[in-house]
């Protein structure tokens, strides 16, 4: 499997199933000297983790993070830091029923297809599990951006039907179902215990905004940011459609509508676009939507087929998320900051490096050579012009009349070039003393 690692200047590969002994994280690209505790990751990975509300899987994981290398006294090393947690409440047991069949709705059919073999505790790297390595990802992440006051913030803001009129991230955080809207939260509540007690489950879209991201951000055509973003995004097990903006919304807008002008000053009248034009951020906030289909694994009766395609049946009873809206908000806010901080780091790769000093004295030796350059061209032409008027001119520079006129012409032409007027004014003086700069054997 070569799927399983993402990003270039910050690359984070995740390992481990469901039901094995552990899962997490490798992040590569970590620059030295970055602030990070194990307390910060787990932050993170308790949002994520289930049986915390009674409307998510009951599984008991407590998802303790242990970071192994690239951290030291505090802070990272620029070594891979791998992050690992260990699983606890494993019950590989409770699939053992279901080792012969393929389960209606999951990856079963295809990894057979693909690989001959499959993990059939859980669906192994198929399990929702393996987010916990994004997370943990998602929380270096977050560290990187939080440098340069840039904010993340996940809700739900529609289950089975039931619509949000609001984003309130700062309630979304304290509700069970991360609703986005006070007005709305009860109800969606209701909805995911009503469906859950009937053995169903129920989709929904989860909604991430981003604040404070500087424009630039994005490389033209195969690597734009609206592109990375939606396929960070779409490898989320559950998503099933990204839209940026108004998304799907602008295929029934006019250009008039839709377009968001550029303001005097800075800024857009409007964010149609979500933030992102031509696959550059725009310095607006990004706003982001994922479609989340209904959970696959369901108590409710279904018809399927065995491993040899004869007819069977299966109820799938077990620890699951009767709506996986809630949970996925962490991991979409974390594949999120992953995709920022890599961008970041790439435009950072590009952008203007400060000079060494041996450049600056390289460049010091340049202006020196222009400048002798400069005066034996004004001894040559002021020598052509003693000819032309039939006197002799002496070895010097042929003392210029240092006057007020030519003076003052001296110290406009300095201040257009941002030259300081008295150093300006002592090259004038030393041209007429028959000196002038010349190369200083040291620096």
């Amino acid at each position: 499997m070569r799927s399983n690692t993402r990003g270039d200047a910050f690359r984070i590969t995740t390992f481990g199933e469901s039901h094995g002994p552990a899962v997490g994280v490798v992040i590569d690209g970590v620059a030295p000297g970055l602030a990070l505790e194990e307390s910060m990751v787990q932050a993170q990975l308790d949002r994520r983790r289930p049986g915390r509300t009674g409307l998510d899987s009951p599984r008991a994981e407590p998802d303790r993070a242990e970071i192994l290398s690239g951290v030291f006294e505090g802070r990272t090393t620029g070594a891979p830091v791998c992050i690992l947690v260990r699983n606890v409440d494993a019950r590989p047991g409770d699939y053992e029923r279901f080792r012969d069949l393929v389960r209606p709705g999951h990856g079963d059919a295809g990894w057979l297809a693909k690989y001959g073999v499959r993990d059939w505790r859980g669906g192994g790297r198929l399990s929702g599990r393996e987010t916990v390595g994004r997370v943990a990802a998602g929380a270096v992440a977050r560290r990187l951006l939080a440098e340069r006051s840039i904010a993340i913030l996940g809700a739900v803001v529609e289950i089975d039907g039931i619509r949000a009129g609001a984003f309130d991230a700062a309630f979304a955080e304290s509700d069970p179902l991360r609703c986005a809207d006070p007005a709305v939260a009860a109800a969606m509540a209701d909805r995911v215990r009503q469906v859950r007690d009937q053995g169903d489950s129920v989709g929904g879209i989860v909604e991430v905004r981003v604040d404070g991201v500087p424009p630039g951000l994005g490389d033209p055509v195969f690597r734009r940011l609206d592109a990375d973003l939606a396929s960070a995004l779409m490898s989320i097990g559950g998503v099933r459609g990204v839209e940026i903006g108004d998304g799907f919304a602008a295929a029934r807008m006019r250009g008039s509508t839709f377009n968001d002008s550029p303001m005097p000053g800075g800024g857009f009248s409007s964010n149609h676009a979500g933030g992102l034009l031509a696959g550059i951020s725009t310095g607006q906030v990004l706003v982001l939507r994922l479609a989340v289909r209904p959970t696959a694994s369901i108590s409710r009766r279904q018809a399927t087929v065995d491993l040899q395609g004869r007819p069977a049946s299966i109820e799938v009873r077990g620890r699951h998320d009767p709506c996986l809206c809630l949970r996925i908000v962490p991991v979409a806010e974390a594949m999120v900051a992953c995709v920022l901080a890599d961008a970041m780091l790439r435009q950072a790769s590009i952008a203007k490096v400060p000079p060494t000093p041996d450049e600056l004295r390289l460049e010091i030796d340049r202006c020196d050579d222009a400048l002798l350059a400069a005066l034996a061209h004004r001894v040559h032409v002021t020598a052509q012009m003693g000819t032309a008027k039939g006197t002799r001119v002496p070895g010097h520079l042929s003392r210029p009349a240092a006057g007020a006129a030519l003076r003052r012409a001296w110290a406009r032409r300095a201040r257009e070039l941002g030259l300081p007027r008295d150093v300006a004014l002592s090259v004038l003086e030393a041209i007429g003393k028959g000196g002038g700069p010349g190369r200083r054997g040291q620096r």
